[in-house]
Order: C-alpha cells, then sequence, then structure tokens
C-alpha cells in the first residue's frame, strides 16, 4: 500500500516531479513492492487535490522509467523488474533509454561491439 504522499505547493519542483520521486522512493525503500497496485489516477488526484493530468503524467513517466507498468482497466502496479527494491529513477530511466538505444542500433544493422563502442565514446571513455 502507498504510502502517504506530501506535496509542496511552494516548491520550485513541479507536483508531477514531486510525486514521482516519492514513488520511486517508495519502491526504492520496499514500502511499495512489485505487483502492488497504485491507487487510480482519479483517486490519487482527489486525495491530493491536484488535477488527475498532473497523475497521469507522473504515472506515465514512471512507466518510461520501467518503474510502474499501467494495465488497462486493471490499474497501475510497480513492475516486477525492480523487485530488488534498488530502483532509482534515474536508473531506471538509463535502463529505459539503453533499451531504446539497443533496439534503434539493431534497426540500424550495427553489430553489438560499434554501439558499445560508441555510447563509450559518448561517454569519454
Amino acid at each position: 500500500m502507498i504510502d502517504a504522499i506530501v506535496l509542496d505547493p511552494a516548491s520550485s519542483e513541479p507536483p508531477f516531479a514531486q510525486l514521482r520521486v516519492q514513488i520511486t522512493d517508495q519502491v526504492a525503500r520496499g514500502v511499495l513492492v512489485p505487483g502492488d497496485r497504485l491507487p487510480t489516477v482519479r483517486q490519487l488526484a482527489g486525495d491530493l487535490g491536484i488535477a488527475p493530468n498532473t497523475v497521469a503524467r507522473a504515472y506515465r513517466e514512471l512507466e518510461g522509467d520501467g518503474v510502474l507498468e499501467g494495465r488497462g482497466r486493471a490499474g497501475t502496479f510497480v513492475r516486477a523488474a525492480v523487485a530488488d527494491g534498488r530502483a532509482t529513477s534515474a536508473g531506471a530511466s538509463a535502463r529505459a533509454a539503453a533499451q531504446r538505444y539497443a533496439e534503434l542500433t539493431r534497426s540500424l544493422g550495427l553489430p553489438p561491439d560499434e554501439a558499445l563502442a560508441v555510447v563509450r565514446q559518448a561517454l569519454g571513455t
């Protein structure tokens, strides 16, 4: 079950980003575990007194990060891929970007060793 989410209206960080960070933190700490169902967008928006689009954006970004998965009408759940509880927004985002990069290089016909060389060059290593 999700712990209380507290949004700071005086923060320079937008509400969707605050929500995203707090959910990611709850997954990392094991408060939310794989398979846990999150509140619906409308329910959480109502509880927090924010627009449903704000919650929807946070959920979408967390899905993109690999932290959550939407299952249509069944709801939004913590993904099993973060079962070790060590998921971070940065780490999950990097994994998602790496997956997209791997798919792109495959579609371009770039061999894995060349794709890795491109990454090493970009990282300066």
